[in-house]
Order: C-alpha cells, then sequence, then structure tokens
C-alpha cells in the first residue's frame, strides 16, 4: 500500500493562497497540562480532498448520498500528461480515445505539476481541465466515478470563468464525476499498476468538500 494522498500541515498550499491550515495546541504537555490536545481551522478544499456536488450545486449530493462501497476502486486509469496550454483538452481527450474501456471506475492525471507543489507556481499557475473532458468521459468511461489529478484544482486559476464551468460538469447532480484534486502522484506514472485505489474522505455531515487520506494497492 502507498499513499497518493498529502498530509495537512501549515505549509499546506490552497488554491490562489487564499487559505491557510491553521493548527493550535489548546492543551499542552510540555507546558504542564495534563494531555496535548489540538484545535484546527480550515477550509475543507485544502490539500488532498473531494469535491462534492453541493460545492456547486444547492441540491447536489454530500457524504451521506454515498455508500461505502462507492470509495473502493478495482480499476483504475492512470495517465500522463506533459504540456504547455494552463487548460488540459484535447491532448488529454485524444490519449484517452486510444484506450478500451474495460469499465475503469476512477481516472488519475498526472499533469507533474506536483513535482512543483512548493512553488509559487502550483497555486497561482496550476493546470486546470476543459469541461469538454467531462463529456468525453460520461459518454466513453460511464462507469468512471471520480476523477483525480495532482493540480491544486480542476479549474486553473489563470482561467477561472472556464474552471467553474468544469466544476458544473462534473459535479452535476444527475450525473456526477466527484473531484480528488490535489493528490500526490510524484512516486507513480502511467505504467504503475494498482490492484485498488481507496479514497477515504472525512465524514463531515452538508459539506461541500472534504480532505481526503487515498491509499493505493500495487500489484503483486
Amino acid at each position: 500500500m502507498i499513499f497518493l494522498s498529502y498530509v495537512l500541515n501549515t505549509d499546506t498550499p490552497t488554491y490562489g493562497n487564499r487559505n491557510n491550515f491553521e493548527q493550535v495546541k489548546k492543551s499542552d504537555m510540555s507546558k504542564g497540562d495534563v494531555a496535548n490536545d489540538t484545535s484546527i481551522s480550515t477550509t475543507v478544499h485544502i490539500g488532498t480532498h473531494i469535491d462534492m456536488p453541493y460545492h456547486f450545486f444547492e441540491d447536489g449530493q454530500t457524504i451521506k448520498d454515498f455508500d461505502a462501497d462507492f470509495w473502493v476502486f478495482k480499476k483504475p486509469l492512470i495517465i500522463e500528461i506533459k504540456q504547455d496550454d494552463l487548460v488540459i483538452n484535447k491532448q488529454l481527450i485524444n490519449k484517452l480515445n486510444k484506450i478500451n474501456n474495460i469499465g475503469y471506475d476512477i481516472l488519475i492525471v498526472k499533469t507533474g505539476i506536483c513535482d512543483s507543489r512548493e512553488n509559487k507556481e502550483f497555486w497561482n499557475e496550476n493546470y486546470g481541465f476543459h469541461p469538454d473532458v467531462y463529456d468525453f468521459l460520461a459518454t466513453k468511461f460511464p462507469s468512471i466515478r471520480v476523477f483525480g489529478f495532482d493540480s491544486i484544482s480542476v479549474s486553473s486559476i489563470q482561467n477561472r470563468m472556464m474552471g467553474r464551468e468544469a466544476h458544473k460538469k462534473f459535479l452535476n447532480p444527475k450525473k456526477p464525476i466527484l473531484l480528488l484534486e490535489d493528490m500526490d502522484l510524484r512516486n507513480i506514472d502511467e505504467n504503475t499498476i494498482f490492484k485498488e485505489i481507496l479514497v477515504s474522505p472525512l465524514r463531515i455531515a452538508d459539506c461541500d468538500g472534504l480532505p481526503c487520506t487515498v491509499f493505493g494497492r500495487l500489484n503483486d
């Protein structure tokens, strides 16, 4: 098993550098308290996290609408993309169009930006995905339930209007493909073979996004 998600800390980058993860000890044994007790303050759209349809739709699903089996993926598809354009579209679609669908249930795209996560470009010049990618996936790969990637958001901050449309396409409550953003893909490539991938979101009621721990079980 390997992790495909990051640990949250006060250095975790956020979209547009607009929010911070805060961690404060309310009780501290090093200062004579009986036990350590830590309080956190954070947006839920931080680190490796899942976007729920409720993020963009008032009637959209939340964590309570997905059973435990939903988060177990037995047929992952891993794709690597290298390009200059910050909005990924036809290059990904053309690559996917050459792949026979064998019932893939999760798509993971590595752009390589995970290798620059400590730099400003990660949150200020991130890759996004065109809304047409959803249309293609929904047609050719209808069994895909989650779309994961190493960029901080499906929306490139350099093209936020298109990013909003992409969010609305993927999170459409009638046929959502949930977005798993800011995955840790540094140690895998498209030749990595997984037996299964497990996504474990925080189960917070009535929430529009949820930090996740993601596990990948490598093939023997």
